[in-house]
């Protein structure tokens, strides 16, 4: 009775489904990876392993109405008239 509930339970092991990658996503202001420069993919790799993921699987310009939250504009809100461009890094471990 014991053989056959181990070979149950090594059966269901085995069967269960892989565990899925912990994704997060960043909101950084950074001019290189909202231009779409060369740069982007290095950057956005380099960012992501600062924070101990192993990879950026994407990153892509945000714009400022798309975050919630206080987030400064170009004109009235901009201490220099001039605010950052703003990117989402999609980083996975």
């Amino acid at each position: 009775m014991r053989s056959l509930l181990a070979l149950i339970f090594g059966a269901s092991l085995l069967a269960a489904p892989p565990a899925c990658a912990e994704t997060r996503v960043f909101i950084i202001a950074d001019q290189c990876l909202a231009k779409g420069d060369t740069c982007g993919a290095s950057a956005a790799r380099t960012y992501c392993q600062s924070r101990d993921f192993a990879k950026a699987s994407n990153y892509r310009r945000v714009d400022p109405d798309e975050i919630t939250g206080s987030v400064p504009k170009t004109g009235t809100n901009c201490s220099h008239g001039r605010c950052d461009e703003y990117v989402a890094i999609t980083c996975q471990r």
